[in-house]
């Protein structure tokens, strides 16, 4: 049965997040799984008078792929890959796993290796976002998998998603461009300060920001949105974090993680749960020990955790940082093939403190 809300979400990114003009090069890339939302956006595309080509991939190639590939296989950069990311205009990007954990058992040697030979593909395309001529968005479309991980019936994972987008108002494009006028306003506040104190069980963390750009993330970059981002200074932040969920990276968990950070590097990681894992990431590269973003979650229609981190750096009242790579247009200047978003729910006895003046305090934003 055909769901309108798919509809609505493709008529968002389309029109809204990326605004597809005619003659632009558009790829759409994601599982045959997200089928109904490809081909939607893909249509909206052709009616527009873009050239969007469709991208689609087979979940179980990728197990396939490490399991099989030797270190030239691993690390071969395609020239189509190359030319694609000079070139194409937009580049829609859908989750849609049929198996979160199908690469659990991978050798993370493995993926860093194929992360490193990727890496200067992954840095031309921030470079080129930051300077606008290339706009990406990333979606998701509701699965069987991504409900089991947030344990919940299809049915209900679907009505928790896209209340998230916002698709079932009226007007949900009007609604996205009220959440960008609420973002400006607590980046206005924002502006100036320097020392961003984070506070929660097992968490004493400062960092400094004075002077970088925060950004809005207001429904173009990721779908759903619901974000200010920036980026920490490389070589102040100090302290220890306990991250409160799981952080799932090239489709491995890591439970229970805890770093310790002096003049802006990790210099102790610990988890309880795949830390090989951990450790092997954060030596991809000298960036990947240093924090590359710093983001508090405002939408508070996403109000649990679901194993999904385009769903969950976003719950309102928490804060991510990712460490290695930074954005260029937040004024960051971390290099790394590494990006990876952990998350700390400050909901019970946290607070962000910017200055000394409070920001959040037990999940609620006093801005």
């Amino acid at each position: 049965m055909r769901d309108e809300r798919v509809e609505r979400v493709a008529d968002v990114l389309v029109d809204y997040s990326v605004a597809v003009k005619a003659g632009e090069l558009v790829e759409i890339r994601g599982s045959y799984v997200a089928e109904p939302l490809i081909l939607a956006i893909y249509r909206r595309c052709l009616d527009i008078g873009a050239h969007p080509v469709v991208r689609p991939t087979i979940p179980a190639a990728a197990p396939l792929f490490y399991r099989h590939a030797n270190d030239e296989q691993l690390q071969y950069v395609w020239p189509t890959d190359e030319w694609m990311t000079e070139n194409l205009d937009v580049v829609f990007s859908i989750i849609c796993d049929s198996n979160t954990r199908q690469l659990s058992r991978v050798d993370p040697a493995k993926q860093v290796m194929a992360t490193k030979a990727r890496q200067h593909l992954f840095d031309r395309r921030m470079q080129r976002s930051a300077d606008g001529d290339y706009r990406w968005t990333l979606t998701l479309f509701p699965t069987e998998a991504h409900a089991q991980e947030a344990e919940m019936s299809l049915a209900e994972y679907e009505d928790f998603f896209y209340g998230a987008c916002l698709v079932d108002a009226a007007d949900p494009i009007a609604e996205w461009r009220k959440v960008a006028e609420r973002h400006a306003r607590l980046i206005e506040w924002m502006k100036g300060r320097n020392e961003v104190h984070l506070e929660g069980e097992g968490t004493d963390l400062i960092l400094e920001v004075g002077d970088r750009i925060w950004e809005p993330a207001d429904g173009t970059s990721n779908f759903p949105d619901g974000e200010i981002f920036t980026a920490p200074k490389e070589d102040k932040t100090r302290g220890h974090i306990t991250y409160s969920y799981p952080a799932l990276y090239g489709g491995q968990a890591v439970a229970g993680i805890r770093l310790e950070f002096d003049k802006g590097r990790v210099i102790d990681a610990r988890a309880d749960q795949n830390e090989e894992f951990l450790i092997k990431t954060l030596d991809t590269d000298p960036g990947a020990r240093v924090l590359g973003e710093l983001g508090i979650g405002t939408n508070f229609g996403i109000d649990r955790f679901t194993g999904e981190i385009l769903l969950d750096e976003k719950i309102g009242g928490t804060v991510h940082l990712a460490v290695g790579a930074s954005y260029p247009e937040t004024g960051g200047t971390n290099q790394s093939a590494v990006h990876w978003d952990m998350v700390c729910d400050l909901r019970r006895g946290g607070r962000i403190s910017v200055d000394g003046d409070v920001l959040v305090e037990d999940g609620k934003l006093l801005v």
